[in-house]
């Protein structure tokens, strides 16, 4: 909590909760003088403090609280990343002022405009990590590249994975560094980015979906699985907004199956967001990699050293 001071928290406390359920895919709906939401509607929203109650169980023992608490609860942030968001949902920046040392809010008056980072002229970097260090095939790493869903990028050759909307237009890009210092990699999402869309692969004649947090994690089941002919998106997070967008884009689906980390908070959002759309009248289910597995990319990595050591052994 040390890179925010009081200022932040009361402002980050005082968004409209109802705006902010809404932005995260719920359907607010009044009850009397409160507000409720239809995926769990054992939540109630007070209009004056903006404060929630939720009547029924969590696993994380919250039962009510702030906005912040809303959104380690119900988008699955932890406490930085739940403040940090209302900030930018509130529409305010912090900005220095010289005097008195001090710091004012401004209101955004600009948002950023979203560019792709520039290209290398080939992919042999990216390539030879995501080969070598992550364990996918050369195969898996062309089909990506082939379909412009991941490139190397110009001057520091990181992986970039590349979101569109239903039109083709690029709308949200992340960036992986291929050189880790001190086990610490680089990464982050592109600046200006839509936070609605997430890298994704479409199928067509699916009714179904896969959900995974981190895009290396969906190519590691897309080559386990032999390319498996079902929808596959990346949110990057726990939080479901890409889910929400593509669902809305994707009529067809019927069925989401989750495949998100096997950590507490993996499994966590995994439950919470099968049930909501459970709810909305989806077919939902629920897959972990192996015990011992944190994703799929793991699983793909152990298997690799496991076909290296046995191809070693027979060579003897």
């Amino acid at each position: 909590m040390g890179m925010f001071t009081r200022e932040d928290l009361m402002l980050a406390k005082s968004v409209d909760l109802k705006a902010v359920a809404a932005s995260l895919g719920y359907t607010v709906k009044r009850i009397g003088s409160l507000y409720t939401i239809a995926e769990m509607d054992s939540i109630r929203i007070y209009p004056d403090s903006h404060w929630y109650r939720w009547s029924g169980k969590s696993s994380t023992g919250i039962t009510g609280g702030s906005q912040i608490d809303f959104m380690m609860e119900f988008a699955g942030m932890d406490i930085g990343e739940a403040v940090s968001y209302l900030l930018d949902f509130s529409g305010y920046k912090k900005v220095s002022v010289h005097e008195k040392n001090s710091f004012v809010y401004q209101e955004r008056k600009e948002k950023k405009l979203f560019f792709l980072p520039s290209s290398m002229s080939n992919n042999l970097r990216i390539t030879k990590y995501l080969t070598e260090e992550r364990g996918l095939s050369e195969d898996t790493v062309k089909w990506f590249i082939d379909r412009k869903l991941i490139y190397e990028s110009e001057p520091y050759h990181n992986v970039v994975f590349v979101g569109y909307d239903k039109e083709g237009v690029a709308r949200f890009a992340s960036m992986r560094g291929i050189y880790d210092h001190d086990g610490k990699a680089f990464k982050c999402d592109v600046a200006g980015n839509d936070k609605r869309f997430a890298f994704h692969v479409e199928a067509d004649h699916s009714d179904t979906v896969l959900v995974f947090e981190a895009a290396i994690d969906l190519m590691s089941y897309f080559e386990m699985n032999d390319r498996p002919k079902v929808h596959m998106i990346a949110l990057g997070m726990t939080a479901d907004n890409p889910l929400r967008q593509y669902l809305k884009d994707h009529g067809e689906i019927r069925s989401i199956g989750f495949r998100l980390d096997n950590d507490e908070p993996g499994r966590n959002a995994s439950f919470k967001l099968a049930e909501k759309y459970m709810r909305l009248g989806y077919r939902t289910d629920i897959t972990f990699s192996p015990d011992g597995c944190k994703d799929y990319n793991d699983v793909i990595r152990k298997l690799k050293s496991e076909k290296t050591k046995s191809d070693s052994r027979r060579r003897r």
